[in-house]
């Protein structure tokens, strides 16, 4: 089986670390290049950097950050935020990133997708979704979080990947910042459905919310933001008691 891998998640608005509950009330966390070293250093498989407005202001691409992260850092890190073309792309793997991911450009444009997976080869591209269970059923938002559609998350990540998505990053807006645990059974029927990875996002608090989702929820990776930034839950104790669980980590 393959290592489950420890992913912080760094959202950035104006330049800087933020992090809120279910998408609003955001409180400044920290310099992200700043971050992402300690992250590194403390054994973080992967970082994903999201500018959490570029979409909504439409701002450009996160070139220069992406140098400066690249500086920094040892470790593989995703970028996203407003990614609209394969140009776009293509100026961020240029300037050091892993790989890139995209939200609701895809949304809009499916072709996208199939452009970036062409172009530079599915493993680079990470399709992030972020849904919201209205009345039983999840339905996928865009523009942050702010604007919903009538897209449903089951659907919407069947034709991901039918596209040339490499991974599935899911976050359930239900969950976010609660710190009340994943959302295990959608993210299990996200797993079920697709044989590309799926990272889950959104409702980590305790360290036995990743054992959840790595078993119940059939996780490739965990992702989280708070329980990082503000200290609550060291990386390598984390691993630690993962390890003790049989759950495969890289130590």
């Amino acid at each position: 089986m393959l290592a489950k891998r420890i992913i912080p998640c760094l959202d950035i608005k104006d330049g800087r670390t933020v992090k809120g509950v279910n998408f609003v009330q955001l409180r400044d966390a920290g310099d992200p290049v700043e971050l992402g070293a300690r992250y590194s250093e403390e054994g973080a498989d992967e970082l994903v950097f999201l500018d959490i407005t570029a979409t909504h202001e439409k701002r450009k691409t996160l070139a220069a950050l992406a140098r400066d992260i690249a500086r920094h850092l040892r470790i593989p890190f995703t970028l996203g935020g407003g990614i609209k073309s394969v140009e776009d792309v293509g100026v961020l793997l240029d300037a050091g990133a892993d790989k890139i991911s995209i939200n609701s450009a895809a949304v809009r444009r499916p072709e996208l997708i199939s452009e970036l997976a062409g172009g530079f080869g599915s493993q680079f591209v990470v399709v992030a979704v972020d849904a919201k269970q209205v009345e039983g059923e999840w339905y996928v938002h865009l523009n942050g979080g702010r604007l919903a559609t009538d897209i449903k998350l089951f659907d919407w990540v069947k034709e991901a990947e039918s596209r040339g998505a490499g991974e599935i990053l899911f976050t359930s807006m239900n969950h976010d910042g609660t710190k009340a645990g994943f959302a295990n059974e959608a993210t299990a029927r996200v797993a079920e459905l697709v044989q590309i990875p799926v990272i889950a996002s959104g409702g980590a608090g305790t360290m036995e919310h990743f054992s959840e989702v790595f078993t119940s929820g059939q996780a490739d990776a965990g992702l989280a933001a708070s329980i990082f930034h503000f200290g609550e839950i060291p990386i390598p104790q984390l691993k630690e008691y993962l390890h003790k669980q049989d759950i495969p980590v890289r130590l």
